[in-house]
């Protein structure tokens, strides 16, 4: 059995979904194929967490917070002024779903809830006409007028345009397993490998430091790779470090041949007002940090790891403890993966140069962002981009 559309989006996560509206917004037959028997299955796990959509901070900062490599200059901050955080909060409240903007910056709805949102959205798409063929894993598409597509379940379909949103390689239950690598080897699209973003790193902990600190959060650090910097928390685990600080660093980590942290974890004072609060100690100088830098159990728990002979000595590990770090935990711990379709595959509306007619929207493409409302707002303007490309090239004849 085969089905015809204009424009076939492939994958049902929020990139997909959001083509799928902005193209049939616009008047486009669409049908939207999924691997899973539902879709939106990773925007429900990412509402576990309260479903941060967006970040509130002011949009010269906010577009910094993307990065890949050989990514085209300005390219964030035209993709955010086509559908930036104002817009995703107005598109929200047009579902009857209200947002809030929390002390962090970072934007959730009222309910902190995904199921709710998703389940309205999917009736406004069906409202617009958009067929679901969920159970259809992509396995090929072959070059033709129309486009030919192929399915795991045996089914064919074709389409005049083709939108390809099928996320990275986190989270692979949801379907986001980074299969479609392989299709585009035959296609003849290079690809960056997908690697793990936004995740942990692994060390070797001393028993003494899991039974002090594990589980535990590091408050208020600044923690630098490299030349970056990340300010925030970090969690000591049985295999290493989990938190917002050290998924910020994750680019530059990666680069590193040694990957290794720096931890200051009193970054409002100096070395000199450190050791300053100590003039008086002369001996047990941990102990005595703990009341007089309101030093942290967690803290002292990475710091015990060595012995401290005065106050400087102490004082130089507390602005800068370097934790050398193994590796990222697997990609499919990780919230996010960084890698995928290399930019200079696609032309400045998000078409493959080599495959006219077929955009991409969402991780496939290399890029990477942090946690924090980031990565939704990623997909979403990368989606509204290409949806629009999609119109316009099939209204201008297509191929």
């Amino acid at each position: 059995m085969s089905t015809y559309s204009q424009l076939a989006v492939i994958g049902g996560g929020p990139a997909g979904l959001r083509a799928a509206e902005v193209a049939a917004s616009a008047g486009l037959q669409v049908t939207l194929y999924d691997g899973k028997p539902s879709v939106g299955r990773k925007f429900l796990v990412a509402g576990k967490g309260g479903l941060n959509l967006t970040h509130g901070e002011p949009l010269d900062r906010f577009i910094t917070r993307y990065s890949g490599p050989r990514q085209p200059a300005e390219i964030w901050g035209k993709l955010i002024a086509g559908f930036d955080p104002a817009a995703l909060r107005e598109w929200a409240a047009g579902l009857g779903v209200e947002t809030f903007q929390a002390t962090s910056g970072r934007v959730y709805p009222k309910a902190l809830k995904a199921a709710p949102l998703l389940r309205r959205w999917i009736e406004r798409l069906r409202g617009l006409g958009v067929r679901f063929e969920t159970n259809h894993r992509l396995t090929s598409i072959d070059p033709g007028n129309p486009y030919q597509l192929g399915f795991s379940s045996g089914t064919t379909a074709a389409a005049d345009s083709i939108i390809l949103a099928l996320g990275g390689g986190s989270w692979a239950k949801t379907g986001s397993d980074g299969a479609w690598t392989s299709i585009f080897n035959n296609l003849g699209i290079a690809c960056n490998p997908l690697a793990p973003a936004n995740c942990g790193w692994e060390h070797a902990w001393p028993p003494r430091v899991l039974a002090a600190a594990e589980g535990k959060p590091l408050k208020n650090l600044h923690v630098r790779a490299a030349d970056q910097l990340a300010i925030g928390e970090l969690m000591i685990t049985r295999y290493g470090l989990e938190g917002g600080a050290i998924y910020q660093l994750g680019a530059a980590l990666r680069a590193m041949p040694e990957p290794a942290i720096a931890i200051d974890f009193k970054p409002t004072f100096s070395h000199a007002q450190l050791v300053a609060k100590m003039q008086s100690v002369r001996r047990d100088f941990l102990t005595e940090a703990r009341t007089r830098w309101k030093l942290s159990n967690p803290s002292r728990a990475i710091l015990a790891r060595k012995i401290y002979r005065d106050a400087d000595s102490l004082a130089r590990e507390a602005k800068h403890c370097v934790i050398p770090l193994i590796r990222p935990r697997p990609i499919d711990e990780a919230i996010s993966s960084a890698g995928g379709v290399c930019w200079n595959e696609l032309d400045d509306t998000f078409m493959l140069k080599k495959r006219p007619g077929i955009f991409v929207a969402g991780e496939m493409i290399d890029w990477e962002a942090p946690t924090g409302g980031y990565l939704m707002q990623g997909c979403f303007a990368t989606a509204t981009r290409a949806a629009k490309s999609a119109v316009e090239w099939l209204r201008k004849g297509g191929l």
